[in-house]
């Protein structure tokens, strides 16, 4: 294992993503260009992964314009940076759903000290990408999703050498994304065991009425995996 702590490591990796090949059409969006961004991620590593604990990792599909888009953060937008977090940050006060229901949920879990002892929220891709000027999905275009799976297969096994555990990860996104890194870990067994969460932002958007049961289906996911 490297002298480096798991959040250097995770800095590391984030700041020298090269951007994957994509159709034509298709504009990949990397935060991590920005030197504003890299403060705030550093600031947030430097503050929660200042260890070598392993960690349960945590895959999303892709980062959106104003979420971690914004703040180089998996779900986490500027208010929940500052807010939950502690990190200061000068981006404007714009809320983006998936972060609302997943701080929820931390704070619910015993909140961020606690919570990102235990996990490590990522991507699939930790890129995200464009299309029209709107958020698109890795697996929204079949060619797509193909010219960036030696990128996601990649990222997933960096995560686990950054200090991700191997024995249990959990996806959001039941559907697609879950199908796509079951595929994925089927091939190259990179987890022995890999559960799927319905998405922050699909119970944001259809499922709201239900955010209680949500909640404690996602503390039952969660509290299986940090065994």
């Amino acid at each position: 294992m490297s002298e480096k702590t798991f959040g250097a490591r995770a800095f590391d990796f984030y700041t020298g993503l090269q951007a994957p090949r994509v159709p034509r059409g298709i504009r990949v969006m990397n935060p991590y260009g920005e030197p504003s961004v890299r403060r705030y991620v550093r600031a947030f590593l430097d503050r929660f992964y200042a260890d070598n604990k392993p960690r349960v990792l945590v895959f999303g599909i892709n980062p959106g314009r104003f979420g971690a888009g914004l703040t180089g953060i998996t779900f986490t937008d500027p208010v929940a940076l500052a807010d939950e977090c502690g990190i200061a940050n000068d981006l404007a006060r714009r809320r983006e759903l998936s972060s609302i229901f997943v701080y929820a949920f931390i704070n619910r879990f015993g909140g961020a000290e606690s919570f990102y002892r235990r996990f490590f929220l990522t991507a699939a891709s930790p890129l995200g990408f464009t299309r029209g000027g709107n958020n698109y999905n890795y697996y929204d275009d079949p060619k797509l999703a193909r010219s960036v799976t030696p990128f996601i297969t990649s990222a997933i096994r960096r995560h686990i050498a950054l200090g991700g555990r191997d024995d249990h990860a959990i996806v959001f996104g039941a559907g697609e994304n879950f199908r796509f890194i079951k595929r994925l870990n089927d091939e190259h067994g990179f987890f022995g065991k890999v559960e799927a969460l319905d998405h922050p932002r699909f119970i944001m958007q259809y499922r709201r009425k239900k955010l209680d049961e949500y909640l404690e289906r996602y503390a039952e996911v969660f509290s299986r995996a940090a065994v």
